[in-house]
Formats: structure tokens, sequence, C-alpha cells
């Protein structure tokens, strides 16, 4: 079997509703791979070239693009790039809103064979810096927002990008989109190998600054079929997913599972996000699929979901755990009930609960097809059911599957987590007698807060800069709404007063040299901080704690400092 015959069959199974067959299929690893051209254009282009590709909407602007119309605006993307120099090989940073031009520029990068390093919009100059300073990109990729933050990191790290476009305006050096659609709209796909580098993904971790996670041009297309099949997609959906461009989240649902299987993206670009108007564009478009974070949700089910009309066939949440009262809160109102998925930006989804399928709630449901999970020891043993270990994913089969290639240029990390032949997540969890998974916690201190990945040390180092800081630990905290917030424990400098302007002058200080979504937003002053022998921070003492703790008031000392989101 071919990769085209492999997506073709996949999509027969998933058409047919028949997901147990998904585990009888094996793909030999293929020696060249280009999705753009072996899936996108033979079975989307090819079969549905009039079909709806992409709907997106900002404020009163709507744009429609189909299968063929998008992949023609890539091929100019991709012939003005190569027009300029640019190669098969040379890196593109992308720093975008929820653009159309997201998906028309990664669509001529995938055909190019150029790796991307897509980014948040909410990164500072300092962010971007470090970021070129780990991959310098040949090619920029910007909104007018977020062009004089590139310039201004250019200028820290004293380097000149080779091409910058910006899509939405006039800037001093920069291309703007409209120049291209003077290009031909045919164009030649790059012979792309499956091992070749395709995404650069920067992610937060506990005890250094972001990692770069490798995928290849076949471990996250192809991997994606498995997130295709937990969305329960097929050609004829309207699928809208709540993410913002960026993070690995973005070419989960965004884009590889929704057009692995041929089905229509939906994009709703926003300023603000208000729960009401959300949910009238949802009944609007006619939105069959739809997977959103927990805090999204968490917001909706405050309005009156019996008032809307929806066509939900199948409604989805991942992230981080969702609290029963809001799965029964939605079922109650649509007749849906939602599923949730557990996978990382190393990797593809990894276990779901798929359509259909029975729901143990609390379980993260059982393995996906492309994978084999083991719940694993340290030294690489399966443990028996019912008992707590690694989530690990076993490397010795020949199967291919959506696990990355390893973290850039971090030799000594890869090692830690490839390893025994197998790779180990990071996470913790157990596998019962019928095969559902049941997560137990991250083995590292990532927070996450309103689907967002926040590194406690990034936090932490710029706090201690402060000249008050002597020690800072940062760690989530429970919130209502945003499932965790960013808190820190601060220890001052001797002679320091606790009061409320120190804190608010922490806050102002962190407003100028973080992203707003990695700020504290509490304040905790102490006197020590919970260690090990070896003098580490203890900081899943200290989420133990804020566990406990969360519905305790401010205290009449003044311990606790609070910023409203």
């Amino acid at each position: 079997m071919n990769i085209q015959s492999f997506f073709k069959e996949v999509r027969s199974i998933l058409e047919a509703k028949n997901y147990d067959a998904l585990n009888n299929l094996d793909l030999p690893k293929p020696e060249y791979f280009n999705w753009v051209m072996d899936v996108f254009y033979e079975l989307n282009v090819q079969q549905y070239p009039n079909e709806k590709a992409l709907i997106w909407r900002y404020r009163d602007q709507e744009k429609q693009f189909s299968f063929k119309s998008i992949y023609e605006s890539a091929n100019q993307v991709l012939n003005f790039l190569r027009r300029n120099k640019i190669v098969k090989g040379d890196a593109i940073y992308t720093q975008l809103s929820l653009d159309p031009a997201n998906w028309i520029t990664t669509l001529a990068a995938i055909k190019g064979g150029f790796p991307l390093i897509p980014s948040a919009v909410s990164l500072l100059d300092t962010d971007i810096a470090y970021r070129f300073n780990k991959i310098f990109p040949k090619v920029i990729i910007a909104d007018a927002a977020n062009a004089p933050k590139i310039d201004a990191a250019e200028h820290l790290i004293n380097k000149k990008i080779a091409l910058k476009i910006i899509v939405d305006g006039d800037r001093e050096g920069w291309y703007g989109m409209d120049v291209m659609e003077k290009e031909s709209k045919d164009a030649e796909a790059d012979n792309t190998k499956s091992d070749d580098d395709l995404y650069y993904f920067f992610t937060s971790g506990t005890t250094g600054l972001p990692k770069v996670v490798t995928h290849t041009h076949l471990t996250l297309p192809a991997g994606h079929l498995t997130t295709s099949a937990w969305l329960g997609l097929t050609q004829s959906d309207i699928h809208y997913n709540i993410s913002a461009p960026g993070w690995a989240k973005f070419a989960y649902s965004s884009f590889f599972g929704p057009w692995n299987m041929g089905a229509t993206i939906l994009a709703l670009q926003v300023d603000q996000f208000i729960a009401k108007e959300q949910l009238e564009l949802i009944e609007h478009y006619g939105v069959t699929s739809f997977c959103a974070p927990p805090t999204v949700l968490r917001l909706m089910v405050q309005e009156d979901l019996k008032d809307y009309q929806f066509k939900f066939k199948q409604c989805l949440s991942a992230g981080e755990p969702l609290n029963p009262e809001i799965i029964e809160k939605w079922k109650q109102a649509t007749g849906i009930v939602i599923r949730d998925g557990y996978g990382q930006t190393e990797t593809t989804v990894l276990a779901g609960n798929m359509p259909g399928a029975f729901i143990k709630y609390g379980s993260m449901g059982k393995q996906s097809f492309m994978y084999n999970l083991i719940i694993a020891d340290d030294e690489g043993n399966a443990l028996p059911n019912l008992t707590e270990g690694n989530i690990c994913v076993d490397m010795q089969r020949h199967r291919i599957n959506g696990v990355f290639t390893g973290y850039y240029g971090e030799p000594e990390r890869n090692k830690l987590v490839f390893k025994n032949q197998l790779y180990y997540t990071g996470d913790k969890a157990y596998r019962d007698e019928d095969g559902y998974i049941w997560f137990v916690g991250r083995d590292d201190d990532v927070i996450k807060a309103s689907d967002f990945r926040i590194g406690p040390f990034e936090v932490e180092s710029i706090l201690i800069e402060h000249n008050s800081v002597v020690e800072a630990a940062v760690v989530a905290s429970p919130h209502t709404i945003r499932g965790n917030a960013v808190k820190a424990f601060i220890i001052l400098q001797k002679d320091v007063m606790v009061n409320k302007a120190l804190a608010e002058e922490l806050f102002a200080f962190c407003d100028t040299r973080l992203a707003v979504y990695k700020i504290p937003r509490i304040i905790e002053f102490v006197e020590s901080l919970p260690k090990t022998i070896s003098g580490k921070i203890r900081r899943v003492e200290l989420r133990a704690n804020e566990a406990v703790t969360k519905h305790k008031q401010e205290q009449s000392a003044n311990e606790y400092f609070h910023r409203k989101y």
C-alpha cells in the first residue's frame, strides 16, 4: 500500500464509521512524501476542486476559498519565494493572527520544502530574538501588528532577514501579499523526503527556555490521521477549532486534521472572545464538528445554549482536563457528549475517546490506531494494568506514527526522552483492564492556563531580575474559568516590606518583559520554598498546596495579591 492508498483507505473507513478497522492498517515508510501533492492535491483539489476548503470571517468581512483557489494562491506564494532565491531547506518564520495567509503560506512551504517556525502573536521582541538565535529563518511572514516586533528582534541580534512579507498593509523593507498576485498559479513541487524537517515548534519546558520540537514531512501530516480519526470528520463536515496560529493545536485541528479528510475549515478571527457571538456564528455557518479548549467551553455554558439550533455531529476538547459538570451541561443543551483526547506538541493524538465508543468519564480513552502506547517504568518495563507509570510510545514498531524526531540541537535531552526503545512523553497514567488510559499528571511542571503552555523557568527568570526579589517559584493555581492561573511565590531581599504597592510594581515589571499569557496573576510572598536535597524547588509540593487551598480567601496580613484577568 502506498501513501496515497493509505490516506484513501483511512478516509473510506472514517466515512463508513468503521473505526475498529483502523487498527488493521499498516504503512511502510515511504522514502519521499509531500503532503500537498500526495494528499491535498490528489485527494482534495483533484476530487473536489470547487468544494469549500476554508471559510474565513473577521468582523463584517468574509472570504471563502475552494480547494482549487487556495491551492493556486499557495502556488503564487511559492513562485514568489523561489523568485526571491528561497530554496528547499530555508526556514520560514510566521507570526500571524487568524488570517487566511496561515493556510496559504503553509501549503506553499510544504510544497516547496521550506521548514516552518510558527509563532504566537503574543510573543515580544525578546522572545522572537531568542528564537532567531536558535534557528535563524530566511523568510518572515507576519501581520502589521507583529512586523515592528520582528524588526526590533533583528536589531537585538544584529542580523537581517533575507525576505520579509507583510500580509495586511505596507511597511518599509517588507513585501505585501498583493505582489504575489502577479505570479503564475502553477508551480512544481520539491521532491521532499519523508525525513526532511518540516516544522520547528518552540514549546515551553520547566527547567529552561523554550525547546524546539522537530517534525518531518511525514510525522506531522501523516501522524495527524489520528487527529482526523479522533475528530470523526468526513468530507462533508464543517469543522471549527478554536486555536490561535503558532501553537501545535492549530496544526492538529485547524489544518491537517480536517484537510486530511477534505472537510471545510471555519476560521473566525476576533479581536476579543465573546461567547454569545461565537455561538451565533457557529449556528450561522452550520458547524458540524467543534473543538475547543475547556476554558472556552466553560464560558460558553454560561450562555443559554438551548436558544441555538446547532448542527453538531461531534464536539471535542483537548489541552487540559474538562470538569464533568461542563460535559453534562453541554450534553443537556446540545445532545452531544464532549469527547476528549490526548496528544502533545511532540506527537499527534496519542489517545482519545473515539466517535461512538463507550466513554468512561475521567478517562482519556484508548490508544490511537497509529500508536502502541505502553505504561512503563523508568527502565522501560511494561507495567501491569492499574499501575501508575510513564506514558510511552513503542518506537520498535515499523508502523509509522506522529512522534517527532527530537529536540533541535539538544542531544542530551533527546537521550532522556528516547530510551529503552520508547519515547517517554513526560506524563504519568495507568491503564485499566478494558484498555482505557487514566491521566495522573505531568512529570514536569509546565503550566497550562487558558490552553497556553507556560514554562515556569521563563517567568521566574524575569522575576528575579527585580532588585527586591531573591528567589521565585512559579506554579499553576486552579482558576474557575481558565483552568489555571500563573502564581508566583516570591522570597524578598532583607528589609523589603511586603505590601500591595510592591506587588503592583512586580506585576508592572513583568508587563514589559513577558508575553501577556505568561504574566503572574497571583503573587504570594513567602520566607522559604520547599526544595529537594540537591536544592531544586519542589514545585509539585507548591501545586499540591494550591489544589487544597484554592478556595482560600486573601489573608489579613496581605500575603496574597491578585491581578484580575
